[in-house]
């Protein structure tokens, strides 16, 4: 696995988007203000901003607003092949999604959490489609 960057979960897209872009000056390298994901660039690090509605969607979880029941942050690692990742960590982690097409963001990914409770997404690239 090769950790790429670490996206922040907000119930505010657009504003969180505007902050980093406009206030901290971080240059967008994916995205826009109505994008609800988008990716920064800052010294050589990433970092992504996700609406969190929809990375529940994607995890098949329920909206709260309940603090101690909500995902801020998640962790992502780019794997050559998520299918053989999710083979070979099965059995050792308890997985919330199964490998995925999301066609619409290229990606194919799964997820699960790591003993203290944080979100992490495994993915590869795969082709984008070109129909929303």
């Amino acid at each position: 696995m090769e950790f790429t960057h670490t996206r922040l979960l907000v119930d505010n897209y657009k504003e969180c988007f505007l902050f980093y872009r406009d206030v901290l000056g971080f240059d967008v390298s994916w995205g826009d203000e109505n994008s609800n994901y988008a990716d920064f660039k800052f010294n050589g690090a990433t970092l992504g901003v996700f609406d969190r509605k929809q990375m529940i969607k994607a995890i098949g979880g329920d909206y709260s607003n309940d603090i101690e029941k909500v995902d801020r942050t998640a962790l992502i690692f780019s794997v050559e092949s998520v299918e053989e990742s999710y083979q070979a960590l099965k059995n050792k982690v308890n997985f919330i999604t199964k490998p995925t097409e999301q066609k619409n963001w290229g990606i194919k990914v799964a997820h699960f959490r790591d003993p203290a409770g944080s979100l992490i997404e495994i993915y590869e690239s795969i082709e984008m489609s070109t129909e929303f």
